[in-house]
Formats: structure tokens, sequence, C-alpha cells
């Protein structure tokens, strides 16, 4: 005789759990993924539609590695400076002096290397800089109660100025940089790859885990959503704003490093051309400008966006004039598509 019992214990795929309730939609893995990162996903959908399009346009030139490796050598710069603009948009605030602050804090690290001290320690140097200057930007923002888009605009005009009356507008060469371990480590070639952007990538990384993962990355979100709340949850709003200014300055200090190092050379005007690519990416990348709420790797996303446009642009066959052209359409696109899309993820 067939114990119908045993049969259904040992076939339990033949006959369902009449308790057991079917997954909701959003409790799907799958599903859930998509629901939970539509932003970057988004913004990595507009990133493959432009290289399409462009290497349809040339295929001989966009198969050329050189192309791509010319892009990734500069693109981790943008992304020690993406990275960290997050969290401060995030927080309800705008950054408009980390230009200044990268300027001010590879200068550092160049007079000590130039001095004939060890690069590593011209790069603690760069970065105690960057932070102290982070600390000093936030600290006006946060305990002079005063706007974060006019004060650090302000910081921007006093630091540049600054380092152009100390210096003349003199640049400064450092020849003797590629001989060190540091440029090795960081600025060198593995199998074709340019270095620095493994470290650019790892910085991400991190950024994308502190920001998702860690105690700060969830004061920074609810501080950005609602300051009274969090000051109800026992949140100290103003040390989270102040903190997300120092990791900006820590992030502005490594990009002002790894510019010197790709061109052996500091110049005054470092980090000027970067105020406008940055927070194009930043925003393209889904991160809206409210506060609350963001993604760091859909700003690094941007940030490939923005950096892949004028080279595509040129290597597509349309002149220089068409760079800025298409860098409006790509924005206003990216960001129409976020906010069709705002509702769902916010």
């Amino acid at each position: 005789m067939i114990d119908f019992a045993e049969t259904s214990d040992l076939g339990g795929s033949m006959s369902a759990d009449p308790q057991q309730e079917p997954l909701h939609p959003a409790e799907r893995p799958l599903r859930r993924f998509l629901l939970g990162n539509r932003a970057w996903l988004g913004t990595l959908g507009v990133f493959v539609t432009m290289m399409a399009i462009f290497i349809a346009a040339n295929p001989r030139v966009f198969s050329n590695w050189g192309l791509y490796a010319s892009v990734l050598t500069t693109l981790p710069v943008a992304l020690f400076l993406t990275a960290p603009l997050v969290y401060i948009v995030t927080a309800g605030e705008i950054d408009l002096s980390f230009p200044a602050t990268m300027g001010f804090a590879s200068w550092v690290f160049a007079l000590v290397v130039q001095a004939g001290f060890d690069p590593f320690l011209a790069i603690v140097a760069a970065i105690v800089v960057g932070m102290a200057l982070g600390l000093l930007v936030g600290s006006l923002v946060v305990y002079a109660n005063l706007s974060s888009l006019v004060a650090t605009l302000g910081m921007n005009f006093m630091l540049r100025g600054l380092i152009l009356i100390v210096t003349q507008s003199k640049s400064i060469a450092l020849v003797t940089l590629g001989q060190t371990w540091a440029y090795k480590l960081f600025s060198s070639q593995i199998y074709g790859v340019p270095a620095q952007i493994l470290w650019g990538l790892a910085f991400v990384a991190f950024c994308a885990l502190l920001y998702n993962r860690h105690r700060f990355g969830v004061q920074v979100h609810v501080v950005g959503d609602n300051p009274d709340s969090a000051r109800e949850m026992g949140v100290d709003v103003n040390r989270v704003r102040v903190k997300a200014f120092v990791f900006m300055g820590l992030g502005a200090a490594l990009a002002g490093v790894f510019s010197t190092m790709i061109n052996f050379t500091w110049w005054p005007t470092s980090g000027d051309g970067y105020l406008l690519p940055v927070l194009a990416s930043v925003f393209v990348g889904g991160t809206p400008t409210w506060g609350g709420i963001g993604t760091v790797v859909g700003g690094a996303i941007g940030a490939l966006i923005v950096s892949f446009i004028q080279t595509g642009v040129v290597g597509a066959g349309l002149s220089g004039f068409y760079v800025q052209f298409f860098n409006g359409l790509i924005i206003i696109l990216s960001l129409l598509g976020h906010r069709w899309n705002q509702s769902r993820y916010r």
C-alpha cells in the first residue's frame, strides 16, 4: 500500500503548501534589484545607447583600444570628485569650491615633492590640506549658517585667487616624479590599462559601500531628507553635514594628486575645468537636487558619460563645435528620464 502522506513529503514539488502564499512581485530578487537600482541602471542605459551610436558612426575609430585608454587615464580624476559630491547633494547642500580645493591640495603635493621629500609624504600632506579646507568650508556653511551655494562659490574664488597671487601663475614641473614608487603604484600601466582607473574604481566602490551600508551614509540620507526628524532620532545634523564637506575635501585632494601625476606638472588653474562636468555627472547619474536620495554608482557612470562625449563626438567625425550641443542634449535627456522615473524610486 502506498503511503500518500509520505509521498507528499518526499515530493514537495508535487503538492503546494496551502498556507504558503506566492511571493509579491516586489519581493522577487531580480525585480527587487531592478527597483532598488533603477536610478543608476537608467544612467547605464544612456551610456550604452550613446556608445552604440558612436560606434555605429565610426566603427574603425571606436575599435581602437588607444581611444579608451586615453579616456581611462583622466577619468579617475572625475571619479574622485563625483563620488563625494553625491554625499554633499544627498545631504541637501552643494559645493562649488572643490575645483579650488583640488588645486590647492595638489599645489601642496607639488611643493613637497619639489622640496625633495618622498611623494608618499606629499600625498599625505595633500590629503590633510584637502580635508582641512573641507572642514573650513563646511564650518562656514553649517556653523556660520551661510548658503552653501554662495559660500562655496566665494571660497572657490578666494582660494584660486590666493594660489595665483602666491605663485604669480607659474607652474611647477615635477620631472623626477615618474621615477618614484608612488608614480609606479598609482599612475603607471598594468597590461595596457592605466593603473589610476583601478584606484578610481576602488574609491567609487568604497564610497558606494559607505553610502549604502555604513551608518554615516544612512545619516547623510536622513539629514538630506528631513533634518528635523534626524535630530529627533538623535543624529547630530551639523556634524554630519560638516563631515560630508570634509569627505569632499578628501576626494578633491586625491583628484589633485592624480591629476599632477598624470601630467608631471602642477598648474595654477588645476581643477578649474572640472566644475561643470562633475556637477553634470552627479545629476546625470540620478542624484536629484532636493536631497535625501542619490546614487554613487550612477554618479560614476555619469562621469563616464561626460568623459566620453567629447572623445565620442570627435571620433564620430563631427567637429568640436558639436561637443557643447551634445553635452547639453545628453544632460537634458538624462534628467528627463530620471524625472519620469523619480516617483518610482523616491
